[in-house]
């Protein structure tokens, strides 16, 4: 599989247009791997600390799993912030284009017990590191399974009916 994905990449992210297509083509492709496992993910879901998950979704338990999708390898080599995810997931996944050298995200700094990583393109995307389960306790996953439940219909609503957007709660 991934000898497959890598035949078809584009040149490495380096230009302001060619990263956020790259971007939404890797989250494509694990949504759609997602999909064929029960995983039903919404892309740019806000988090309560401010930050901003890729891909934040549910399995067919009811476990939280987000991925941070990174197509350049400064970006990839600069995100302090990531380690923030880990309160507000069960399974944390690094989210890469096939072309990008993942080899860093075996170092400790990149607490690699803590994270899975998947390579995607446009069409699919493989599990190359399963991400190790670390459970939220009960009370927060209620939480934000609940928040992610109504950011979900929120944007179904707006999406048939785009002047509900403007009503918040």
């Amino acid at each position: 599989m991934i000898e497959s994905l890598s035949k078809s990449a584009p040149p490495p992210a380096a230009d302001g247009e060619i990263a956020p297509a790259r971007a939404r083509e890797v989250c494509r492709g694990i949504g759609r791997l997602f999909a064929r496992n029960g995983i039903w993910v919404l892309p740019e879901m806000p988090l309560r600390n401010g930050r901003r998950a890729d891909l934040m979704g549910l399995d067919a338990k009811g476990r939280i799993v987000i991925v941070e999708v990174k197509v350049a390898r400064a970006d990839l080599l600069g995100d302090a912030k990531w380690p923030d995810y880990l309160d507000f997931c069960d399974r944390f996944y690094w989210g890469l284009p096939p072309e990008l050298d993942r080899a860093c995200l075996n170092g400790e700094d990149f607490r690699p017990d803590m994270c899975g990583i998947i390579v995607a393109d446009g069409y699919d995307a493989e599990i190359v590191r399963p991400a190790p389960s670390h459970p939220l306790a009960a009370a927060r996953r209620k939480v934000e399974v609940e928040r992610l439940a109504r950011t979900a219909l929120r944007r179904q609503l707006v999406a048939l009916d785009p002047h509900c957007a403007g009503w918040d709660e």
